[in-house]
């Protein structure tokens, strides 16, 4: 019996499955989402929220597009990675997250609620108002450590002029008591300069470097909308990320999603072409076949249905929640991405 054979469920937390040498695994999600502009209708003078789609919108119906923005995430996380674990993702990455308090009404949505998710966040000095985070539920994973580093960029060559941006967020925890290290990133947008991906590559990258030089064999799972695809250079060269297992060296990244890429399939599309700027990449010692703790098992990005445009021009493209000025009543204009983590269950 070469496939995996579904047989029981394991409280609602987890899954298990049979091999041959019937072994039990236990199944468990880490997702990344761009969830698009999450904004709320309140003007915080500290912040560009004007430049939010909900604040360029009449504000007597403000209310009620961000109530429906985030209902649909609610459900979209839900769902993420849940045909095999049973359960929403365990640890959740996002961007473009414009403050604590949309996580905080994030996380209380009905479809969410019962997961009990904690958060990790911090303010950023990007122009746009926008952030990352990290959703964990505090049943699986415990954080021991957070932290952010600051991505320091300059405008055009100078050495005065500051180019704002996202801070990238460290996150070190145990997920059902294995140690496993989070980035969250969101690098740059294609309308700067390739330099300034390479640049925010090297800064995660000395993360990495930083953990491994405490801990050769640490578990580390980078994440994020890169504005990159896994050929870019800020990926393969800065990053270190290869897209075949056998290939990574010590101290190296896998990206699976280098696989995915090739096959055709993104996350985000763009005058009729495909990319895949949002990725997961993993350190060595989450691929290896010792299952006594966590291994990477599966990645995937989870674009059903209901996440794409039904019709006309952008068929099949993510189902955006802003265009025109006005609220499409959709998701976001990426796809979500996850990789499925397991081992053995006594």
């Amino acid at each position: 019996m070469s496939k995996l054979k579904l047989f029981t469920i394991v409280t609602c937390l987890s899954l298990t499955f049979s091999f041959a040498q019937k072994k039990d695994y236990k199944v468990t999600t880490v997702a990344f989402y761009n969830v698009e502009n999450l904004f709320d209708t309140i003007n915080d003078p500290k912040k560009n929220d004007e430049a939010s789609p909900i604040m360029e919108m009449r504000e007597s119906i403000r209310g009620d597009v961000y109530i429906k923005k985030q209902k649909n995430l609610a459900n979209v996380i839900k769902r993420i990675g849940a045909e095999l674990s049973q359960n929403a993702p365990a640890i959740v990455g996002l961007a473009e997250i414009e403050n604590f308090d949309v996580l905080q009404d994030l996380v209380n949505e009905p479809k969410l609620k019962k997961y009990n998710y904690g958060i990790v966040h911090y303010d950023s000095p990007d122009e746009r108002g926008i952030d990352v985070a990290l959703l964990y539920q505090k049943g699986i994973f415990k954080p021991t450590h957070t932290g952010r580093k600051e991505l320091i960029m300059y405008r055009n060559g100078s050495s005065t002029k500051r180019d704002y941006t996202r801070d990238q967020l460290y996150v070190k925890g145990l997920l059902d008591g294995d140690e496993i290290h989070f980035m969250v990133n969101h690098w740059p947008s294609r309308g700067s300069e390739e330099a300034n991906r390479i640049k925010a590559a090297k800064s995660s990258r000395s993360v990495v470097d930083s953990v491994m030089s405490n801990d050769p064999n640490a578990k580390i799972m980078m994440m994020g909308d890169f504005n990159d695809g896994p050929y870019n250079k800020s990926i393969t060269d800065h990053l270190h990320a290869k897209g075949k297992k056998r290939q990574v060296k010590s101290k190296e990244l896998y990206n699976p999603f280098d696989k995915l890429f090739k096959r055709g399939i993104g996350t985000i599309a763009w005058r009729d072409t495909w990319d895949l700027f949002d990725q997961i990449m993993v350190s060595k010692s989450l691929i290896t076949k010792d299952y006594s703790s966590y291994q990477m098992y599966k990645a995937g990005i989870y674009n059903a249905n209901f996440l794409q445009t039904s019709e006309g021009r952008y068929k099949g493209y993510p189902f955006r929640s802003f265009a025109d000025g006005g609220f499409t009543g959709g998701y976001s204009d990426h796809f979500p991405v996850y990789i499925h983590l397991i081992k053995e269950v006594d």
